[in-house]
């Protein structure tokens, strides 16, 4: 690989992160508010006078103050910009960060800028205080979750209960520990070792949002202040997302740099990166035991960079829930007793939705500022939809750009069939996958199979809360349910139900 002229190699030179915590909610600052100081501290970060000149603002959309559009003008106007190109991702997606960086560097490289600012913020944690104050005539708790519009329609999936990602990562880590060939306590020790180190990561880390270590049997263990949520997932095994934090950084090329004499040793350089993308549709998907969207998406990365796990000082494996940085881990060889994180991961570092991965593209360009080192960045976005990987390094990687980083043929080429959906079915089934639902209380609410007929299609059925021995069948670990027999039946005018074999 030929390294390209300085004028078309983009470089990092600023990130800024900000967390608010302020004693009376109507003090907090909103999303845009957010966004504009962490981009002010990249600016200090990279020297300054960069934001003036800025011609590129990308913004990751964001959730919890749905009446802010922050490239409508009011981010720019806050910071006193006037960016020729603006953008905002359609949707708040894990991965967008990731893009975001990959698409200005490919900009920086063609030449169609020269300062690219990326930048997100979620205000989540004030959004709800502020909603706490205005009772539901529901008397519901407000949550930003599952009180946004695009998760108001009511579906196949969403009527058994699979409204949100707390609701639905259950289903691939149930099938992952299967595959893996673990025990219940096997899969529940491994999520426990990751997130410990975690854990260790955050409580050094200035910009994280829980900075309190805590131990592998504590993340996994159900207690008071550690409820279940969705089994097996506990409270500390799920990304945190009351939150107020923002995170940006600033993109661009060498020469304009070195020009502006930014210290080599704050330059971080980009190298090569691939994306790949499932079905939107969660029920739509070949398996939940892998994802060949992670697969190629890590895989081509490597093969890009000619780097192994072994060369790479630092990895970021996006951590929402334990089944994707284990999936990730796997493919990328990384192992158990090393940081699967910079930043501190989205139960400890904080789980602002889209913009996590800007906070990790600032740690890891803090660690490796001032060495050869390298560092992988996976974005996970959606339901295990979107995939992004990019490796980052302190010295020149020889990395081309522009850079295609679109690899969706090669995931397609990987993935197999996907089941027909068959939504009235009654009789034998397979369990296919699972999981439990809680109350705050910590009593069961219910559950869901997702199972599959002798015909090979995919069904759901209901678990039913009230059923004592199905659900400690289902989490009591004696015994593996997934691959199990079972019987569907249809009641009159409710949902599916699930028997076992033995029923």
């Amino acid at each position: 690989m030929t390294a390209l002229g300085p004028a078309n190699t983009p470089v990092i030179i600023g990130v800024g992160q900000i967390n608010d915590r302020p004693g009376d909610p109507a003090d907090g600052l909103d999303p845009i508010g957010l966004m504009a100081e962490a981009l002010r501290r990249a600016d200090g970060d990279a020297g300054g006078g960069w934001l003036q000149d800025c011609d590129s603002l990308a913004v990751v959309a964001q959730l919890g103050w749905p009446h802010l559009n922050p490239v409508d003008g009011k981010l720019a106007e806050t910071l006193g910009i006037d960016p020729a190109h603006r953008e905002q991702t359609a949707i708040p997606s894990g991965d967008s960060p990731i893009l975001l960086l990959h698409e200005a560097a490919n900009r920086i490289a063609a030449g169609e800028a020269v300062v690219c600012a990326v930048v997100g913020a979620e205000a989540l944690r004030t959004a709800a205080q502020l909603a706490a104050l205005k009772p539901r005539k529901d008397k519901a708790k407000p949550n930003a979750l599952r009180d946004a519009k695009h998760r108001q329609t009511i579906g196949y999936g969403q009527s058994f209960g699979l409204v949100v990602p707390t609701d639905v990562y259950p289903l691939y880590e149930n099938a992952c520990r299967a595959a893996y060939g673990q025990t219940l306590e096997e899969g529940q020790a491994e999520s426990g070792a990751i997130w410990e180190k975690m854990s260790e990561v955050a409580s050094r880390t200035p910009s994280a949002w829980l900075r309190t270590p805590v131990t592998a049997e504590e993340v996994v263990t159900p207690t008071e202040n550690n409820r279940l949520i969705a089994f097996p997932y506990t409270k500390l095994q799920v990304a945190n997302s009351s939150v107020n934090q923002g995170a940006g950084f600033l993109v661009t090329s060498l020469a304009e740099a070195r020009r502006r004499n930014v210290p080599e040793d704050r330059l971080v350089y980009l190298g090569y990166g691939a994306a790949a993308r499932k079905d939107g549709d969660f029920l739509a998907r070949d398996r939940y035991d892998a994802s060949f969207s992670l697969t190629v998406s890590i895989e081509e990365t490597l093969k890009l960079n000619e780097v192994s796990a072994d060369d790479l000082a630092h990895a970021e494996l996006y951590s929402c829930f334990p089944c994707v940085p284990k999936m990730a881990r796997r493919v990328l060889n990384w192992p158990l007793d090393k940081p699967a994180t910079v930043f501190g991961g989205l139960t400890f570092g904080g789980g602002p939705i889209g913009n996590y991965m800007s906070h990790a593209v600032a740690e890891m360009v803090e660690l490796l500022r001032g060495t050869k080192d390298k560092g992988l960045l996976f974005a996970n976005g959606g339901y295990a939809t979107y995939s992004h990987t990019i490796m980052l390094s302190g010295a020149p990687t020889g990395a081309t750009f522009p850079q295609d980083f679109d690899f969706q043929k090669k995931a397609d080429e990987k993935r197999g069939p996907i089941p027909d959906m068959d939504e009235n079915y009654a009789g034998p089934a397979t369990v296919e996958t699972y999981t439990v639902f809680y109350n705050r209380d910590g009593s069961v609410r219910g559950g869901v199979v997702v199972a599959l007929t002798p015909q090979g299609a995919r069904t759901l059925a209901e678990i039913p809360g009230g059923d004592e021995a199905m659900i400690a069948f289902f989490t009591d670990g004696s015994a593996e349910p997934v691959g199990t027999q079972g019987t569907i039946s249809t009641g009159d005018g409710g949902l599916a139900q699930w028997h076992m074999a033995s029923q």
